[in-house]
């Protein structure tokens, strides 16, 4: 078995990318998504691109996939009923919750507070505690726990969650209620604390394994029923889920521990631009996934994508590694829209999804979008897919006439409006994760991709100051090739809370040898061979009384040779670029993690041919335009007959089967040695 497979399910399409681990060459498909059953529409692209590469589907040795069902479960409200056991006296734990309220002051009075995934009526207390130091104060109380588990099995709960004070510590009563909950009812999914989050701070880690809980049946489902229809499509390599930090991890894992597959799909978007980067060379880049329904936007610095210790799913926030990415409401099936009250364009978050879709799919939307207004623009040529899709400019004119006759204005203009302000709102996302961060956007690249990213990158890019604009090769299903190409991880976690200068550098060693032994092990079950496995470890460190910590990335030959005193100095460096000021305060070691990861795939980027920079025998055809306020001549190239060092000047269009890249009046495109197009200013 010789072939990965990528698959991404998205909002509109699910995109699936074959990759040929031995020759480098790859096969894209994208299909339709299927809301009601994602499987459906995944074995319906499986079938077509085997079908098209001429593979049979047993060759699969990997089947890479990443997955919004989890996130979808809690965005939805259609995450299982979890029953919640928790420590005497902690009853209200989820409904106390922290004090933070969004959207300041005002956010007092108009905020409607979520509710709880773990609703009070099914949260019950048992008897028995165990200390800070870990050892037992009060011995569990056993009648009790099957009292209180009968109580819940009778109210017809549907998952249930463990969670006492100070199991970070020492889990032996969780590990005990969870036998007896096995015992009474095995047929319910069991999450307990302190295999999910073992880290201090009660209410984050039991938001965090009630989410976990309120999923895992939703996931658990989706991977069986996922698993039988592969089987029978007689695909038998092994099957791996995207985590929200980028790398994979087993199905099986998954099902377990769902709650790190949250952020799944919007990974696959930063570790394909990774692979991407690498092959051209590019150390820092800026994402832009823009699809359907939404735009995901996130920030590599020197090859490393930025990660956060928080996992973010509408109002939920649990305690979960993920990829620092960003999310907006704009796509290309956002749907525009002039107030009543305002009289002003708006455009989004409200999306024509996949079904009906834009006007111009001829589906039976009728409300204008983002796409509708590029088609009108003529931004977005007639024939999409290779031609396998025509799009309706007609119904699209008559869909943005609205938003002109709503604004008095021409039509041209109300379609260049749609398009400058969802462009401003993918600025906004950018600017969340640069400038806000400390990172000045004109150090970075602009990378554009998913369906729609490189009919914005140029445009977004000139926002920015981002420069080159990039359109990587299949941007349309780039996620599907971040998928294929990132590597198995798993991480560990413990709560440390000690002074630095109380801290021993010979116990942190040995602390993250036991945890980097455990990692290590995991991976190994998953079949992963030993020799290749890396171990990496993380340390949160804060100002001594802080309520938030700084996690810093270190690695063991560092901490032996400079001791706490290296920590501290990347601690400060590090506080100073976020917060621009530091403290006399002494410092506090929070938490360790220890990361294994895989060996990367060696997935060779295929080198084009060298043309004379000169692109007529790709031209299609003359074309023309609307842009900086009247009609251009442009004209359209088939990216899949450029080669190697091919200028493409502005404005004009490049058409491929899975995307359309503009490129604007006073910039031009160079096509690099493997395929990518890199827009600068003239």
């Amino acid at each position: 078995m010789r072939y990965r497979l990528g698959v991404d399910v998205g909002g509109t399409f699910t995109d699936l990318l074959l990759f040929d681990n031995e020759t480098g060459a790859f096969w894209r498909h994208k299909t339709p998504s299927t809301p009601h059953d994602s499987s459906e529409g995944i074995l319906t692209g499986v079938t077509a691109i085997t079908g098209e590469a001429g593979v049979d589907p047993a060759a699969i040795e990997y089947f890479l996939h990443g997955t919004t069902v989890a996130t979808n479960a809690v965005l939805e409200g259609k995450g299982a009923r979890v029953g919640l056991i928790t420590t005497e006296g902690y009853r209200h734990i989820m409904q106390i919750a922290r004090s933070f309220v969004p959207g300041g002051l005002a956010a007092w009075i108009i905020w409607p507070k979520p509710q709880p995934l773990a609703a009070l009526e099914d949260t019950v207390t048992v008897k028995g505690r165990i200390g800070a130091d870990g050892t037992e104060v009060r011995p569990l109380d056993e009648a009790q726990v099957r009292e209180v588990l009968a109580q819940l099995r009778d109210s017809g709960v549907e998952a249930i969650t463990v969670s006492l004070i100070n199991a970070y510590i020492n889990g032996d009563h969780e590990k005990r209620i969870g036998e007896i909950a096995a015992e009474m009812m095995p047929e319910i999914s069991v999450s307990l604390s302190h295999e999910v989050l073992p880290e201090m701070q009660e209410y984050e880690r039991t938001l965090s394994t009630v989410a976990n809980a309120a999923v895992r049946p939703v996931v658990s489902k989706y991977i069986s029923n996922l698993r039988d229809k592969l089987e029978v499509a007689g695909v038998e390599g092994k099957l791996s889920l995207l985590r929200s930090d980028g790398g994979l991890m087993s199905s099986q894992k998954a099902e377990e521990h769902p709650v790190n597959i949250l952020m799944s799909g919007p990974a696959g978007g930063v570790t394909g631009a990774l692979w991407v980067a690498k092959n051209a060379g590019l150390d820092n880049i800026l994402t832009l996934d823009v699809g359907g329904t939404s735009t995901d936007v996130a920030l590599i610095e020197n090859l490393e994508p930025r990660r956060v210790r928080t996992t973010e799913v509408g109002h939920l926030s649990v305690r979960a590694s993920s990829l620092d990415v960003k999310t907006v409401g704009a796509g290309g099936g956002s749907i525009a829209y002039v107030p009543e009250l305002t009289g002003a364009l708006r455009v989004g978050p409200q999306s024509a999804g996949a079904v009906p879709g834009p006007v111009a799919y001829g589906k039976g939307g009728e409300e204008p979008t983002v796409t509708d207004a590029n088609v009108v623009l003529g931004y977005l040529p007639e024939d999409l897919l290779g031609g396998a899709f025509k799009l309706d400019r007609d119904g699209a004119k008559k869909a943005v006439q609205k938003i002109a006759d709503a604004l008095g204005i021409e039509l041209m203009a109300a379609a260049r409006g749609i398009i400058d302000i969802v462009n401003e709102n993918m600025f906004g996302a950018l600017r969340m994760i640069s400038v806000q961060q400390g990172y000045d956007p004109r150090h970075f690249a602009l990378m554009g991709f998913g369906g729609a990213g490189p009919l914005h990158v140029n445009a977004v890019a000139r926002l920015m100051g981002s420069w080159p604009a990039i359109s990587p090769v299949s941007p349309g299903v780039l996620c599907a090739l971040g998928d294929a190409t990132t590597r198995m991880r798993t991480e560990t976690a413990r709560s440390f809370s000690r002074l630095a200068d109380d801290t021993d550098v010979a116990e942190l060693v040995t602390l993250l040898d036991e945890m980097a032994a455990q990692t290590r092990a995991e991976l190994i079950s998953d079949g992963i061979a030993e020799a290749t496995i890396t171990s990496l470890f993380e340390v949160d460190v804060r100002y001594a009384g802080q309520a938030f910590e700084v996690p810093l990335t270190i690695d063991q030959r560092t901490l032996i040779e400079k001791g706490i005193e290296g920590i501290l100095a990347r601690f400060n460096e590090e506080h100073l670029r976020l917060f621009t000021f530091n403290m006399d305060t002494p410092h506090e070691i929070v938490n360790l993690r220890a990361v294994a990861i895989g060996e990367a795939p060696q997935l060779p980027a295929a080198e084009l041919a060298k043309g004379d920079g000169n692109p007529s025998a790709a031209k299609i055809r003359d074309h023309k335009l609307w842009m900086d306020g009247a009609e251009q001549q442009s004209a359209i190239f088939d990216r899949s007959r450029l080669k190697q060092g091919d200028i493409v000047k502005g404005p004009a269009i490049i058409t491929e089967m899975d995307s359309t890249t503009l490129i604007e009046n006073g910039c031009i495109a160079t096509i690099d040695a493997v395929g990518n197009i890199l827009i600068t200013p003239a």
